[in-house]
């Protein structure tokens, strides 16, 4: 047999670390070796435990659960860290995976997925729930389309713009002072670093990423 997953369960309330531990020892292949209710608490117990995955809210006192997170990754690169927290906002979650969560889940989630989540992150891998995935989606798209945007030169931006804004290649043209073909050209390869091939796309485009707020140029 394995040796069973050790576990730090991190809640500022009793009764969750009371329902985790039911979770996890109910089941084969794990050992809550420690709880603690406080941020000071869990970076103690985690260095004198050595748990393999420490499951840890982000609200609690003693500090914030973020700030725990950075401590445990510094202290004990091998410990694994899961977040399981009400707290579904995507701000909270992009935070916790810069500073070095390997998981997020929330606390609705299945005895099931929690297990599963736990046994994920100490193999190596990362585990998100549906909803936490979608805003790591989010923000990958969202990251990708402004890398996109920068790539864009000054003259190739303007001209997105006055696509966005309903102009012909003419009146860009007479817009800008620039020739006909110029204009053309611009479009063609704005279109081509932003993978979009159409007037509706760009437009769209613009609008998302608030270009049209812009002055024209």
């Amino acid at each position: 047999m394995t040796n069973p997953i050790r576990v730090l369960v991190v809640d500022d309330h009793s009764i969750v670390r009371e329902g985790i531990r039911h979770v996890l020892e109910g089941a084969e292949g794990f050992c809550v070796v420690a709880e603690a209710a406080t941020g000071t608490e869990a970076l103690e117990r985690a260095v004198r435990e050595l748990p393999d995955v420490v499951l840890l809210d982000l609200s609690m006192p003693g500090g914030s659960g973020l700030q725990v997170v950075r401590e445990l990754r510094t202290r004990l690169p091998d410990t694994r860290v899961l977040i399981l927290s009400v707290h579904d906002d995507r701000e909270y979650v992009l935070e916790s995976v810069r500073v070095g969560a390997h998981g997020y889940l929330r606390k609705d989630s299945s005895p099931a997925d929690i297990r599963h989540a736990i046994r994920a992150v100490q193999a190596g891998d990362a585990f998100f729930s549906p909803q936490i995935a979608r805003h790591l989606a989010a923000e990958l798209q969202d990251q990708s389309a402004t890398d996109r945007l920068a790539e864009l030169t000054t003259r190739e931006r303007d001209v997105l713009l006055r696509v966005a804004r309903g102009r012909t290649n003419r009146e860009t043209a007479a817009e800008l002072g620039i020739g006909v073909r110029t204009v053309e050209t611009h479009r063609d390869s704005l279109m081509r670093k932003l993978g979009i091939h159409t007037v509706a796309g760009l437009t769209r485009f613009a609008i998302e990423h608030r270009l049209l707020a812009e002055p024209p140029p």
